[in-house]
């Protein structure tokens, strides 16, 4: 049987972990997050958004329970010739707003499970992580804009 001082140290650990993966997810604002809707055979779509972050964090993932994959990527020119490439992450540096806009970062949320259709709202998860390699989770809710859409207000974190 463990003794009490095993439990107790368990229980601090696990106290001060979930205490360090809250204090990045409360540190990032997201504002105008939005999804662009797709026609019927379309596997594919983007997902924009701003970020703010009150101390320096990194996105180092984002999720989603509508795609099979999901990949954040830069939107760049090679030369003449604009290219889009996945990054591995993105710097959030603390008091800078971050956009993620058609034409720069953005999210791809690729191997679609279903077309999105205006005014849905799509789930995703943002991972990101400290400069102590903690990582926290923020949930939010993008609302589906038509094709032609350049951008929108609409949406919110939760």
């Amino acid at each position: 049987m463990p003794s009490i001082r095993l439990v107790l140290l368990g229980l601090l650990s696990a106290c001060a972990f979930a205490t360090a993966t809250t204090v990045h997810a409360q540190t990032v604002t997201v504002s105008a997050p939005w999804v662009r809707a797709t026609v019927a055979e379309q596997k594919s779509t983007g997902a924009f958004m701003k970020l703010q972050a009150s101390t320096p964090v990194r996105l180092v993932e984002i999720r989603s329970s509508m795609a099979g994959v999901v990949e954040l990527h830069e939107m760049a020119m090679d030369g003449d010739m604009m290219r889009m490439r996945a990054v591995s992450g993105l710097d959030l540096p603390a008091g800078k707003a971050v956009e993620l806009k058609p034409g720069g970062y953005h999210v791809m949320l690729m191997d679609l499970r279903q077309p999105i259709k205006a005014g849905d709202t799509v789930p995703l998860t943002l991972v990101l992580e400290g400069r102590d390699k903690q990582r926290s989770m923020v949930e939010v809710k993008a609302i589906a804009q038509p094709m032609g859409a350049a951008g929108s207000m609409s949406g919110h974190m939760h």
